[in-house]
C-alpha cells in the first residue's frame, strides 16, 4: 500500500548533521571515524578543530560510506566566538563536544576544570547561536560540570531545552559491563545500568539490577571501585601518553548514534546519560535512565530498586555532583 511505502522511504531518507568538536585529537579522531561508518546514509559529519581538522576530514573522506565529511579549521591560539566553527555550526542536529585537554597522571577532573570549563563554554556559545534547537553531547570533561555550563551558557541565550543537553557518561557503562562480565563468565549481560556523574566515587553502578548471581562482598566492591577508577587505570598504563581515548570513542559513537536513532524515528533507545533531572531527582544534573526520541529526550525512566549498599555509594556520589554543580554553575556566571 501507499502508506506502506512511505513508510518505507521514511526509513531510508534519514539524513542528519552531526559535528564532532574537537575532531584532531585523542577521542575525536577515532569517534569520527566511527560515526563515519555508522551514520545513516546520506548524512553529513561535520568536523571542527583548532587543530589537525582538514587532515582528518581529507582521510575519512577516503572511507567508502555514503557520509559527506565536511570540515572547519579553528584559530590557533583559539578565539572565542570563531567564525569558522559559526559557518560550520549552521544546519548541524547533534553536537559531540570532546574539545579540551585530556588527563595526565596525577590529575584529577577538577584538575581539568581550569582549562576545559572556558573552553566548553565558548563552544555551546557559539554553536547555540546558530544552531539552537541542536543536541549537545558533552564528552568534555569534567562532565558533572562541563554540563551545567552548558545549560547556563543556553539558558543565557534563551534556547535552553532540558531534553536536548546530555552528558555522555555510557563509558562507565561500558566499563561496568565488561568487568562483570569478565567476573561472571561465560554469564554475560548486555548492559549494566550506571547512575549518578561521571567522575570516581560520583560513578555508582547497580549491578543488583542484573539477572543471575548477585555480586556480594569482597568481589562487588572491587568491581564497583573498578568501574569507578576505569579512567585512572587507562591514564596511569599510558604511562603520561593520554588517557581513555579508545574506549571513550566508542562510548561517544554508541551514545551520538543511540541520539540519531531517536531524532530520525529509527529506535527508541534507552540509554544512562548525565542529564537534567526536569525536578524528578534532588540534584539538578544526574545520570538516569533516558528513553530517547524525536526530540531528544521523550521520557526520564525511575532509577529502579536499589540495596543499602547502592543507596550509600549514591549518597556519598550526590554530595560530590552537587558540589560539582555548583563549582560549574558558579564558573558559567561569572563569564557570561
Amino acid at each position: 500500500t501507499v502508506s506502506v511505502l512511505y513508510w518505507f522511504l521514511s526509513k531510508l531518507t534519514v539524513m542528519v548533521n552531526v559535528a564532532v568538536i574537537g575532531a584532531g585529537g585523542g577521542i575525536g579522531q577515532p569517534l569520527s571515524l566511527l560515526l563515519k561508518l555508522r551514520l545513516p546514509h546520506g548524512s553529513t559529519l561535520s568536523l571542527f578543530d583548532v587543530m589537525g581538522a582538514p587532515g582528518v576530514a581529507a582521510d575519512l573522506s577516503h572511507v567508502d560510506t555514503p557520509v559527506e565529511v565536511k570540515h572547519a579549521a579553528g584559530k590557533f591560539p583559539p578565539i572565542p566566538n570563531d567564525p569558522a566553527l559559526s559557518a560550520l555550526a549552521k544546519g548541524v542536529d547533534v553536537f559531540v563536544i570532546v574539545a579540551g585537554v585530556p588527563r595526565k597522571p596525577g590529575m584529577t577532573r577538577d584538575d581539568l576544570f581550569k582549562v576545559n570549563a572556558g573552553i566548553c563554554l565558548d563552544i555551546v556559545t557559539t554553536c547555540a547561536k546558530v544552531a539552537p534547537q541542536a543536541c549537545y553531547c558533552i564528552v568534555t570533561n569534567p562532565v558533572n560540570s562541563t554540563v551545567p555550563i552548558a545549560a547556563q551558557a543556553l539558558r543565557k541565550l534563551g534556547v535552553y531545552d532540558k531534553n536536548k543537553l546530555f552528558g555522555v557518561s555510557t563509558l562507565d557503562v561500558l566499563r561496568a559491563t565488561t568487568f562483570v562480565n569478565g567476573a561472571r563468565a561465560p554469564h554475560r549481560v548486555e548492559s549494566v545500568p550506571v547512575i549518578g556523574g561521571h567522575s570516581d566515587v560520583t560513578i555508582v553502578p547497580l549491578f543488583s539490577q542484573l539477572p543471575g548471581d548477585a555480586l556480594k562482598g569482597a568481589q562487588l566492591d572491587a568491581i564497583s571501585k573498578r568501574t569507578q577508577q576505569g579512567g585512572t587505570e587507562v591514564v596511569k598504563a599510558k604511562a603520561g601518553k593520554g588517557s581513555a581515548t579508545l574506549s571513550m570513542a566508542e562510548a561517544g559513537a554508541r551514545f551520538a548514534m543511540a541520539v540519531v536513532d531517536g531524532l530520525t524515528g529509527r529506535g527508541a533507545p534507552v540509554m544512562y546519560s548525565y542529564v537534567d533531572t526536569d525536578g524528578q531527582h534532588e540534584l539538578p544534573f544526574l545520570a538516569i535512565p533516558v528513553v530517547l526520541g524525536r526530540a531528544g529526550i521523550a521520557k526520564r525512566l525511575p532509577i529502579g530498586p536499589m540495596t543499602s549498599y547502592e543507596k550509600k555509594l549514591l549518597a556519598e556520589a550526590s554530595k560530590g555532583i552537587a558540589q560539582n554543580i555548583k563549582t560549574g554553575e558558579a564558573f558559567a556566571r561569572s563569564k557570561l
